[in-house]
């Protein structure tokens, strides 16, 4: 979680973007916690130390981060792959449509993701993370490279238990203290178009897509996002999951890798469940909860069933 803000002078690394984003070099600062206050640091060539503004060396092993941004808010976009639209069997989308996640739900590189002890489909959804760098207000599609700090890896994580409730604004499915792990670094000078976004539990992919398949672009989606919301610096846009979101357990190692930004890991562990059993209480078993928790397995589950008792019935 955030330990604190970032002094007026840290705070330009992030704001003092005047270049397109994508024009290299690749540049890349990130945050960490060092003498009790947040630091903005940039690596070493072999990432393997951290180089505060004082000349300070930090072994990055031995690093604690925090997100590489202080946003005012986090909005996510719904169904932007259309791999994931598919394995809904969703209509293709005509326009997007998005949510916010509140900033409680900050979290960062090696921080601990918790499952409460009474929820069960705890998803990943690995997604690439727009920084926001100056403030953006009504601006064109080809104009808003220009308005960006920076990419990061991040995880949409998700308890879909509670999938049934919140009038489809997914606030306690998305909304959960620390559900928006980002980092390590923010990335500049990189095309994000030609990068691939990859999810791994326990080293093995489970998510992987060329961000070129986004229905929308990142320059359609601030745009889109700017005419009436005034973005300000520091703010987080994610863009999107591919297919095959799906529960983690406890103890996983989950790690968001973006091609040319880098990699983002975080260990899944368990909270106690709340004590005071009021409001909507986690479901684990319904058919809209299984449906969105388990994906294209659920509807194989449910083509298998279809195709059994038609069977049945020619025999």
């Amino acid at each position: 979680m955030v330990a604190g803000k970032p002094t007026r002078a840290t705070s330009a690394l992030i704001v003092g973007c005047g270049v397109n984003v994508l024009d290299g070099p690749r540049r890349e600062v990130r945050r960490v916690l060092e003498g009790g206050s947040p630091q903005w640091v940039t690596v070493t060539d072999d990432e393997s130390e951290l180089l505060l503004g004082n000349g300070r060396r930090i072994d990055e092993s031995t690093a604690t981060y925090l997100p590489p941004c202080d946003p005012t808010k986090i909005l996510c976009i719904h169904l932007n792959y259309d791999s994931r639209r598919v394995e809904f069997r969703a209509r293709p989308l005509e326009t997007p449509t998005y949510f916010q996640k509140p900033l409680s739900t900050l979290n960062s590189h090696r921080g601990v993701v918790y499952r409460p002890a009474d929820n069960r489909l705890l998803n990943y959804e690995g997604e690439v993370a727009v920084v926001i760098g100056r403030p953006m207000r009504d601006v064109a599609p080809d104009q808003v490279w220009d308005y960006i700090a920076g990419f990061a890896p991040a995880n949409d994580v998700g308890a879909h238990d509670f999938r049934d409730t919140d009038a489809g604004s997914m606030l306690r499915v998305k909304g959960q203290d620390g559900f928006c792990p980002i980092g390590p670094g923010l990335v500049s000078g990189i095309d994000i178009r030609k990068s691939t976004l990859r999810t791994y539990i326990n080293g093995k992919v489970v998510q992987e897509d060329p961000v070129a398949n986004m229905t929308f672009g990142i320059d359609y989606i601030l745009a889109d996002l700017c005419r009436y919301i005034t973005l300000l610096p520091g703010d987080v846009i994610l863009t999107g999951t591919p297919a095959n979101s799906r529960p983690m357990n406890i103890g996983d190692i989950v790690e968001v890798e973006v091609t040319g930004v880098g990699r983002l890991t975080n260990t899944i562990g368990e909270c106690p469940a709340p004590v005071n059993k009021v409001g909507h209480l986690p479901r684990h078993s319904t058919e809209s909860i299984a449906r969105v928790a388990f994906g294209g397995d659920w509807w194989a589950e449910q083509d298998a069933k279809v195709a059994a008792a038609a069977a049945v019935a020619m025999e």
